[in-house]
């Protein structure tokens, strides 16, 4: 597979990465066998998180007779401390069944305030430099859900490379994030290049995302078939056709700015529902049966009747949804369907 360089971290990574959320639903064996053959299709540049449970190990053991300087694995730590941060750190080590990981980030800075302690003294960004003197990090990273949060911390050139949420109708980043990573040589990580598994369509969602050079998309991968079609994809090198652009510009018409982007960062609820599921529900009604979403969905939108608006969730959404009315008007949609 083509590979770019991946800004100043002189990186060579292949033009896609494997994102590692969705492996924790499979079996060991199953997750293995999809990683290497990842590997296989030419697939060097791994993402995972300390924080997504098996992930790592799953990882760990699938890399293990793979050459350690063929590939570039990438996690992530959410601690804010350096204590946590380097304990996060060792731990990703074991997991992954390596020295050292290539790329480490400071997961999902949300507010200024999480990156003001994480820059305090004894924070998590002081754990981050004393592993890369110590060869247990190469690059320091951060990932956010925050587009202008993320522009000013850019703008501190603190790390060589970025992840954000960058896809065809999630395009906030493009305008100002995406020049600026390569006006700083930064390396810049597509995360959610799929919406969150909103968009369905990978040719549309990958070419999208290709017309940037410096851009590397990182889908989460369950099934081997999906990056087999991805990487077919990148190998024909084609861009967006006028017909294509088209069928952009109709998604992001029939979605519009209100959306949930299923990171899920509003959870977990005081009442039990499960926010995504019930904001998803009318593109679970494009994909399904009526009568299938009705029976999939009718528990959770019990739920959603006993919705007491305390608005945690607001404050917890990274894009600034207003929820409680989100979930009103999806309530609305559902017993419409149901009648």
């Amino acid at each position: 597979m083509q590979k770019i360089r991946f800004g100043k971290t002189e990186l060579m990574v292949s033009r896609v990465a494997m994102g590692g959320i969705p492996i924790q639903r499979l079996s060991v064996s199953d997750a293995v066998q999809v990683v290497r053959g990842v590997i296989d299709l030419g697939v060097n540049f791994i993402d995972t998180a300390n924080g997504y449970t098996d992930s790592e190990e799953k990882i760990g053991l699938a890399i293990r007779d793979v050459p350690r300087d063929s590939l570039v694995i990438a996690s992530k730590s959410g601690a804010q401390d350096k204590q946590t941060f380097l304990a996060n750190l060792d731990l990703t080590l074991r997991r992954l069944g390596t020295d050292y990981v290539d790329l480490y980030q400071h997961h999902n800075i949300t507010t200024e305030n999480d990156y003001a302690r994480i820059l305090d003294k004894n924070g998590a960004y002081d754990g981050m430099m004393e592993a890369v003197v110590a060869g247990k990090v190469r690059f320091p990273a951060f990932s956010s859900h925050s587009i202008p949060l993320a522009i000013e911390i850019m703008q501190d050139e603190l790390f060589a490379a970025v992840q954000l949420p960058f896809n065809y109708v999630d395009d906030q980043a493009e305008a100002e994030a995406v020049p600026l990573a390569k006006q700083l040589d930064m390396g810049f990580i597509a995360m959610k290049p799929f919406g969150g598994g909103l968009l369905s369509d990978a040719n549309l969602s990958i070419k999208y995302l290709t017309q940037f050079d410096h851009v590397v998309p990182d889908p989460g991968i369950e099934k081997l078939v999906e990056m087999q079609e991805i990487a077919a994809i990148i190998e024909a090198g084609e861009g967006l056709s006028t017909e294509e652009a088209a069928a952009i510009e109709m998604v992001r018409a029939e979605l519009g700015g209100s959306w949930c982007h299923r990171c899920d960062y509003c959870q977990p609820c005081t009442e039990g529902i499960n926010i995504s599921g019930i904001l998803t529900i009318e593109s679970m009604y494009r994909r399904m049966p009526m009568e299938s979403v009705v029976a999939r969905s009718a528990r959770n939108f019990e739920a959603a009747r006993d919705c007491s608006e305390c608005r945690l969730c607001v404050e917890r959404c990274p894009y600034d949804l207003d929820i409680p009315e989100l979930i009103r008007e999806k309530l609305a949609f559902y017993d419409s369907l149901a009648k």
